[in-house]
């Protein structure tokens, strides 16, 4: 019964996230998919839960990041408490490969 609560105490805690990332342009197909894919594990390491990947491809820059014109696309929706979203943050910005990211809560919020 306790880890019953516990799991539904934890469930309302998680918040929904959409994170979309612009990759550096000058990595191949495979890098691309491995760089995903470790943004998939650091979600699940942070005790988070992925919901959905859409890799976009690669698109052009509506101006230039880095020097770079384009950048591979990438949109993670996921669930992850409040309180790991700076720790998941930080584990981005540590990754060379990733130009911009900008992360936006989806939650709905309760009147």
């Amino acid at each position: 019964m306790f880890e019953e609560q516990y799991t539904k105490s934890r469930r309302n805690k998680l918040r929904s996230y959409e994170l979309l990332s612009i990759i550096k342009p000058n990595i191949d197909s495979e890098e691309y998919d491995k760089i995903v894919s470790k943004i998939e594990e650091t979600v699940v390491s942070l005790e988070g839960k992925v919901t959905s990947v859409d890799k976009m491809g690669r698109k052009k820059l509506s101006y230039d990041i880095k020097d770079y014109r384009d950048g591979y696309f990438a949109v993670h929706n996921f669930e992850i408490e409040p309180s790991q979203v700076e720790k998941f943050k930080r584990q981005l910005r540590l990754n060379e490969n990733i130009l911009r990211i900008m992360l936006l809560e989806t939650s709905e919020v309760k009147a």
